[in-house]
This record gives C-alpha cells, structure tokens and sequence, in this order.
C-alpha cells in the first residue's frame, strides 16, 4: 500500500494493469532476482526500479516502461523495500 491516493489510483488503472501483464509474460513469469541465482520461482510482484513519487507519477517513462521494472518473487520484492541500516566494509567488518 501507498500513502498517497493518487499513487494507489494508478495501480488501479487499465494502463497499469495492461503493462503489468505484459511485463510479467515477457519475463516468463518469474523472479528476476532468484532467476538470476539459478532458481526458478514465480513472480507475484512488478516493481519499479525507480520508484513512483507524486512528481513522477504522469512520467510514463517511470509508471509504464519496462525498463524501469522487474519481475520479483514476494522475498525478493521485500528485500527491495527494506533499507539496510549496516554494511560491510572492504574487510567484511559491519559497519553501522
């Protein structure tokens, strides 16, 4: 869910849900992510690479080109939206 209601609106329109399916047969169905590690498991979710904003939201090259979309698995389209709050440096020490 979005916060905002007119970013909600539009995964409700026709153009949305047209692109959406085209976007998931042209990747078979399937997460890009596990895919690439060699797994076969089914997308469930179509996710902006850049993310929606109110300012972005009439940009058909953001909302509706399949550039800017990728076909995830519901863990992977989680592990998109959480924010790391530690990394690692060149050593593999973790970092705060």
């Amino acid at each position: 869910m979005h916060s905002d209601p007119d970013i909600e609106r539009f995964y409700t329109t026709q153009a949305w849900r047209k692109c959406r399916a085209s976007f998931l047969k042209e990747k078979h169905g399937l997460c890009e992510i596990c895919l690439a590690k060699g797994l076969i498991v089914p997308a469930v979710h179509v996710h902006h690479r850049e993310h929606i904003t109110p300012t972005n939201l009439s940009n058909p090259a953001i909302t509706l080109n399949h550039a800017n979309l990728m076909a995830l698995c519901e863990e992977c389209h989680r592990a998109q939206h959480t924010t790391k709050r530690w990394r690692c440096d060149p050593d593999g020490h973790v970092r705060l």
